[in-house]
Parts: structure tokens; C-alpha cells; sequence
């Protein structure tokens, strides 16, 4: 467990649902993330339900990453191993830099709760023109589990030893 100290600092974060078969009325995964932001302090500038389409997702990330009002983007969906999830092709060729750990940890936190199955997890994260993306499973449990044990510390500039607020775009 990190320690906080210092001043917490509100981040604008976009918030993007991967799906074939979601609308705004089932994306309790999408809705899970946007309330969590939110409680924690943070402001949700944009949200949006893309198909599971390696360009359409790019093609709205990149707006997202181009942005001056984008700090932080949660992708939910299409990182399943199934041949139709995109998301992890759609993301990696525009990371300035790669998050390693972020995927190794989330699968080690996931392990926890459905074993073995977290082998087919393809959670990827990382940093574009000062924009910290994060990619994580659909399902509502596989985002709260990357919110409460992962990013939500690593929006809080108060966490120690470190944090990526630093590293972020400033408005």
C-alpha cells in the first residue's frame, strides 16, 4: 500500500467502451468508470462506445491524445485474447512509451479472482504526447479491479514513492 501525502490534483479523463453490442443503456463497465473518476475527484471530459475496430478505436484515441483538454484515457473492451479484440493493435503503435508493468500487474491482481484465465489478458498501457492510456477487460469486475488496485492510485499525485501526474500534460 502507497502512502499519500501533498495536494490532490483533479485530472481530466476520457473514458472509451469497446464493444459490439453495448449501448449507453448496458455499459455498466463504461458507467463503473466514469463514476469512479468522478468520485475520486477527477473530472470525465469525454465518454463514447466504439466498436471493436482497430481504426475507429485509434482514429478516437488520437483525437483524445491531441487534445489539450485530455490527460488521461480508460479504455474498457477488446483486450481479450478472442480474434476479434482489437484494442491492444489499435493502441500500441501510437504509445510514446510503453507501460510494462501496468499489464503484468494487472494480471497478477487478476489472477486472484479467475485464476489461470488472466493468461489470455492483453491490458496494456502507456504514454502519448503526455496522455497516460490505460487499457483494461469490458467486464465491470476486470475494471474495478484495475481502478481500485492500480489506476486510481496513479492519478493521485499524493501517492508515494511515485505517480504519473507528473508526468501528464498540464491544462
Amino acid at each position: 500500500m502507497s502512502q499519500s501525502t501533498g495536494e490532490f490534483i483533479a485530472l481530466n479523463i476520457a473514458v472509451m467502451t469497446v464493444s459490439d453490442r453495448h449501448d449507453a443503456s448496458t455499459d455498466t463497465s463504461g458507467d463503473y468508470l466514469r463514476e469512479a473518476a468522478t468520485e475520486a475527484g477527477h473530472q470525465v471530459v469525454d465518454h463514447l462506445i466504439v466498436p471493436d475496430n482497430r481504426y475507429r478505436i485509434r482514429a478516437t484515441v488520437s483525437r483524445w491524445i491531441a487534445s489539450d483538454d485530455v490527460q488521461v484515457v480508460i479504455v474498457n473492451g477488446g483486450t481479450g485474447f478472442n480474434a476479434k479484440n482489437s484494442t491492444p493493435e489499435a493502441l500500441l503503435p501510437l504509445f510514446d512509451r510503453e507501460i510494462d508493468g501496468f499489464g503484468e500487474l494487472f494480471r497478477m491482481v487478476s489472477y486472484e479472482d479467475i485464476g489461470s484465465a488472466t493468461l489470455q489478458s492483453r491490458a496494456v498501457a502507456g504514454m502519448a504526447n503526455q496522455t497516460l492510456i490505460f487499457a483494461v477487460p469490458g467486464s465491470t469486475n476486470g475494471c474495478r479491479s484495475a481502478w481500485e488496485r492500480i489506476i486510481k492510485e496513479q492519478l493521485d499525485a499524493r501517492t508515494r514513492p511515485c505517480h504519473f501526474v507528473s508526468h501528464l500534460k498540464k491544462l
